[in-house]
């Protein structure tokens, strides 16, 4: 298998599931990793077992998500890949739902993916290389009931990728934006006992960011979808 062509990676709104088996593959691959949440009490087991770096940051404010890069290039190197992974779920009723709540969870889902990106940008441009990943979730195509700020953002964030993938891919950065179309296993949310495999695996899911990675610039992929072989489209 080819080895990846990158040696650093940011992960923003970094935590268990999807984060964690990205971080012990990108680090099994060789690269140095640095994680960003706002609390990174929850990262200490994944930083004593990786070897990755923890910093605390508010990704929804632009102040600190500059802050965070500089971080990250003093401590651990300009990220030569980029994986942003915060979102925010606020379910309720359209007639009901406290607006100050939708506000956040788009400044989460997809003002925050905005400025990651620009951070990014600014450090892959000028070398003509790097990737930055953009994960969404069903939410990106189709808007469910009670859950339209959760869907706004997505949208937001996927319209991001397809536009940053149309700026930046012709400058060498290669950009994709990731539709997981499913739950995804945890250890509080296992596959039912009628149902086994029936829910995403977080390594699987960390697998495919990796072979997006491998790319060959004369074959990017933008838009990638996963789906557990049980998934309704």
């Amino acid at each position: 298998m080819a080895s990846l062509p990158y040696r650093t990676a940011l992960i923003v709104g970094a935590g268990p599931g999807i984060s964690a088996s990205l971080t012990r593959q990108l680090t099994a691959a060789g690269l140095k990793v640095g994680l960003a949440a706002r609390g990174t009490g929850k990262l200490a087991g994944l930083v004593a077992e990786t070897g990755a770096v923890a910093f605390a940051a508010d990704g929804t404010d632009p102040a600190a998500v500059a802050t965070l890069f500089q971080q990250m290039d003093e401590q651990v190197g300009e990220p030569d890949v980029v994986i942003y992974n915060a979102s925010a779920r606020v379910p309720g009723s359209l007639l009901d739902i406290d607006p100050e709540e939708v506000r956040q969870s788009l400044h989460v889902s997809a003002f925050g993916g905005f400025l990651a990106v620009q951070q990014a940008a600014r450090r892959m441009v000028p070398k003509g290389q790097g990737a930055i990943l953009l994960t969404g979730a069903s939410a990106s195509v189709k808007g469910y009931a009670r859950s339209a700020a959760f869907a706004m953002g997505k949208f937001a964030l996927r319209g991001l990728a397809q536009s940053a993938a149309r700026e930046l891919g012709p400058k060498g950065i290669h950009v994709a934006h990731f539709n997981i179309d499913g739950g995804v296993r945890s250890a509080r949310r296992p596959d039912p006992e009628d149902r086994p495999d029936s829910m995403l695996d977080p390594d699987g899911v960390a697998q495919t960011y990796l072979d997006i990675l491998r790319q060959p610039r004369n074959a990017w992929s933008l838009e990638v979808e996963l789906r557990p072989w049980v998934e309704t489209f």
